[in-house]
């Protein structure tokens, strides 16, 4: 059984999660820092208080055994962790925002605090949001509310639970200042919230390099890309594939479509798919306006200021496969384009393919060839619209054929079955499934606002956990060495 979050202000679990392996620092990203980054200082907050730490991935990075007052010193005051960086690093990048280039950015409010080893040997980067000031903040404050940190957690947690490959919500603390801002009632609370992830290298950090011409900096950063970022050769046809250049791109549209695809499944609109918010490691992150599907609808938006719809459930491929080829563009710096054109035509058929994996995984059948599978899947959203179903239910519903309704998405059910002794959980037979619309996300917060009550949050995660203890092992994110 897993244990009870340890969340808000009395969060002691109903038993310690095990120190499953050895703290190993190892900051490759020094061989880079002299133009990846720039060393800021952490800012000075007037409280720190405890609020989420997340045990569960601090077994597996060493860190279990810290008490709360040294968690605190090293994820609220940012101490240096030993033998790691001796200071924080604020990335430099540029990007596409909206699909108009902006060189002015980098980290405004976050850093990268630290690297170390998980438990299977993977490089992981612990980084901020909300941590201060720094050269690339511009107008803003280098702050994060408390309700973003909530939500940010709330986020990662369903989708890690989804199968989805994403950033973690390592740490939360609460600093004690009173913020102003526009799309929320203000003064609001603050807080510094620390994600673990693996790599912050962004599709925009290449745009920068591109910018200023940077060839031998490209160079390095595909290699370090390549050592830290492990993923399969290329197709034994693909033009050519011995060059490393060309390998990353393929192992970066490889992870892009599969990642889209966990998106689809999972029925959760990103929200803001700019290039400075792409990871090369596949990984999901930087959550701001994200929502989850209240009914199955290709136009659903989540951000406010998505004007145009760019961002909307339904483009979130589109938008992926748009940025994977401004890498490309970048990388065009290094080779010629026909080898990088090619990585970037798998696009669509890879994307197919991850869809189908993970839509059958979610609803806990065995795939049958992508052409079927596509063709449930096609079925299975007219089935969501006529109903009017949030995916949640649909995917509670109809797991493992426990319920086939009468159209062609009940039909198609008839030729699939549940994998070979497939595991049960009580979960399926209860009423109705976790979910995380957003209502329920403003009714935790109300309760945490109003009155300072975390109880709610506590419950949602633990049931958000039960969900993804239930669904079992994902399906390996594409693009990655298992």
């Amino acid at each position: 059984m897993l244990a009870e979050p340890r969340v808000g202000p009395h969060y002691r679990p109903m038993r310690e999660e095990p120190q499953a392996a050895p703290y190993r620092p190892d900051t490759p990203i020094d061989t880079l820092a002299d133009w990846l980054a720039v060393p800021v200082l952490p800012a000075e907050f007037p409280k720190q208080e405890l609020r989420w730490r997340n045990d569960r991935w601090a077994g597996k990075v060493g860190l279990a055994r810290l008490d709360d007052v040294q968690w605190v010193a090293h994820f609220g005051s940012f101490t240096p962790l030993p033998d790691n960086l001796p200071h924080p690093l604020a990335l430099k990048y540029h990007g596409h925002q909206f699909r108009a280039y902006n060189p002015d950015i980098g980290d405004g409010r976050g850093f990268l605090y630290a690297q170390l080893r998980d438990d299977a040997g993977r490089l992981l980067d612990l980084g901020t949001k909300g941590s201060g000031l720094t050269p690339y903040s511009r107008t803003a404050d280098g702050r994060l509310t408390l309700k973003g940190a909530v939500r940010e957690l709330l986020a990662t947690e369903m989708l890690e639970a989804l199968g989805v490959y994403t950033s973690k919500t390592f740490s939360i603390v609460e600093t004690g200042e009173e913020l102003w801002r526009g799309d929320e009632p203000s003064p609001t609370r603050s807080a510094v919230l620390v994600r673990l992830s693996h790599g912050h290298i962004r599709i925009g950090t290449f745009q920068r390099l591109l910018a200023i011409e940077a060839k031998a900096e490209m160079e390095a950063l595909v290699n370090y890309c390549l050592v830290q970022f492990p993923g399969h050769a290329p197709p034994a046809d693909a033009p050519g594939r011995d060059e490393p250049t060309v390998i990353l791109l393929h192992q970066v549209v490889e992870r892009m479509a599969d990642l889209a695809a966990s998106w689809m499944a999972a029925g959760f609109v990103h929200g803001v798919l700019n290039t400075d918010n792409m990871n090369i490691s596949g990984e999901s992150f930087d959550y701001g306006p994200w929502r989850w599907l209240p009914q199955w609808n290709p136009a659903f938006t989540a951000a406010y200021f998505d004007h145009s719809g760019l961002y909307s459930f339904g483009r979130q491929p589109e938008a992926v496969n748009w940025n994977c080829g401004q890498l490309a563009t970048a990388l065009n710096l290094l080779v010629e384009a026909p080898p990088l054109i090619a990585a970037l035509e798998r696009f669509p058929d890879l994307y197919r393919t991850a869809l189908t994996r993970r839509f059958l995984w979610r609803l806990g059948f065995e795939p049958q060839g992508v052409e079927a599978d596509l063709a449930l899947v096609a079925a299975a959203e007219r089935h969501m619209r006529t109903e009017g179903m949030t995916p949640d239910s649909f995917f509670f519903t109809y797991r493992a054929g426990q319920a086939r309704p009468d159209d062609d998405f009940g039909q198609m059910l008839n030729s699939y079955r549940a994998p070979d002794a497939a595991p049960t959980h009580p979960l399926w037979s209860e009423v109705a499934p976790p979910s995380l619309v957003i209502d329920q996300v403003e009714a935790v917060w109300q309760d945490i606002a109003e009155r300072d009550d975390w109880n709610s949050l506590t419950a949602k995660v633990a049931a958000i956990r039960r969900l993804g203890e239930a669904l079992g092992q994902p399906p390996v994110p594409a693009g990655h060495r298992a």
